[in-house]
């Protein structure tokens, strides 16, 4: 939307336009930056301006005491591009771009952020990768927010890297969003078979056109972690709030744990593969990992869509787990409260005629007679869920539900779509829930990996 009232008149006075790099003063300021247009929502007499820092304001058109253009005028809307140039010498690495934040610009026009960058718009945050790798392909199967990636997502991102691996390239680097992203690197996990070369799932938690953006230390360290040693398929993020570091998180163990901080990617029940910084170094912190090797990666890209989650509450009524039921799911996981608990309705003193009613465990059972997995995950993110300490444990496992270890509730999901995937009988998919495929199975916890 263009100026109006007061805004309009200084800005006419002072012969300045949109996009022009601007000096005024406010407050007793003195400020530089581009004026930006004015977005469509907020106060008409304010004017927009990107500081040289990188951060947008916006100014009381009425509080401004000087105005006056100073330079030239910026390109607005318009994004960078780069080529890189081939060098042979250094390791041949596929770029995969998705979407997500990484992958967005800022609408000047509304004020938010929407994806529209290309491969090469991306890579052109982070021209330091031209020094690191010799990028063999670039690659955009598909532009979409994570939220909106499902399981024929990840078959064909498997597939698409799996290619590449087997066809000359050290690695590969896939961007993503980062809300589902640990879904993702979890899905991958199980559907690149014989891994033998590493993958970095990378993403960002600030846009490129701010200041603060992540994404260009996160492709440095994706870009390192590619010529390592690992053959495991990691999530790559800030290890920290600062721009010093990232961490390689084993793709079945990370998950986002805040939804704004640069380093909201943690490591669930085991350290993290490595700490990765911007000049090569790489800080092992975990020894159990594959390594890199020679041979081909094939995919086993199975998946059944008709599995959940469900999330125990207070209060929460079963019937939930019949409505599913009747729909036809294969496979349930319960996010249950603590060490595995749901609902039992036993136990209690003076608890009331509606606790037995929600008592979940009947619900169980005739879930399972029916011939679905059902699998247990712990709300608590953190720590293992086990079926003997207390009763209602016990009765939830003589139910016939599967308590599945340390494992994380996106993870157990993914395992469980996967495996359901291959057809297989219901005994045989509970009892490969508890085998350690991927990693996803840490056998003991220890102190130091709570809350890293």
């Amino acid at each position: 939307m263009t100026y109006v009232g007061k805004a309009r008149k200084l800005l006419d006075k002072a012969k300045v336009k949109e996009g022009d790099l601007v000096a005024l003063t406010f407050k007793g300021q003195h400020l530089r930056g581009f004026l930006l247009p004015r977005i469509d929502v907020g106060d008409q007499e304010a004017l927009v301006v990107k500081l040289e820092s990188g951060y947008n304001i916006g100014i009381n058109a009425r509080e401004v005491g000087s105005l006056e253009k100073v330079g030239p005028r910026m390109e607005i809307g318009k994004i960078p591009k780069i080529e890189f140039k081939k060098n042979e010498s250094l390791p041949d690495i596929s770029f995969i771009a998705t979407g997500g934040t990484i992958g967005t610009h800022l609408d000047y026009k509304t004020g938010g952020v929407y994806m529209c960058r290309t491969p090469e718009e991306v890579l052109a945050t982070t021209p330091e990768l031209e020094n690191i790798v010799n990028l063999r392909s670039t690659i955009s199967p598909f532009t979409i927010a994570s939220e909106d990636v499902n399981y024929t997502h990840w078959q064909k991102m498997a597939k698409l890297i799996a290619k590449e691996l087997n066809t000359g390239s050290e690695g590969v680097i896939l961007t993503h969003g980062t809300d589902c992203l640990h879904y993702t690197s979890a899905a991958l996990s199980f559907m690149l078979r014989d891994l033998c070369k590493p993958v970095a799932i990378v993403g960002a938690q600030r846009s490129p056109d701010r200041s603060s953006f992540d994404g260009s230390l996160n492709l440095i360290a994706a870009a390192r972690y590619c010529t390592s040693d690992f053959a495991e398929v990691a999530t790559v993020m800030h290890a920290n709030s600062s721009d010093d570091c990232c961490f390689a998180i084993r793709g079945t163990k990370s998950r986002k744990m805040h939804t704004s901080r640069r380093d909201a990617f943690r490591s669930i029940n085991e350290k993290p593969l490595a700490k990765i910084y911007p000049d090569g170094r790489i800080e092992k912190l975990n020894e159990n990992y594959n390594k890199r090797r020679s041979g081909m990666v094939y995919t086993d890209t199975a998946f059944e869509p008709r599995t959940a989650i469900l999330k125990v509450y207070p209060g929460a009524d079963p019937a939930i787990l019949d409505f599913l039921v009747q729909k036809k799911y294969k496979g349930i996981v319960i996010e249950a409260t603590g060490l595995g608990h749901v609902p039992t309705g036993v136990g209690g003193i003076k608890a009331g005629p509606l606790a037995g009613k929600l008592s979940w465990i009947p619900a169980v059972r005739r879930a399972i007679d029916k011939g679905i997995v059902v699998c247990i995950t712990s709300q608590t993110i953190y720590g293992r869920v086990h079926p003997f300490i207390y009763r209602n444990l016990r009765m939830l496992h003589s139910a016939g539900a599967t308590f599945c270890e340390d494992m994380t509730t996106e993870t157990a999901y993914v395992k469980l779509g996967w495996l359901l995937g291959h057809k297989l009988r219901s005994e045989e998919v509970k009892r490969r829930m508890l085998e350690n495929i991927a990693g996803e199975i840490n056998p003991r916890i220890t102190e130091e990996e709570f809350l890293l």
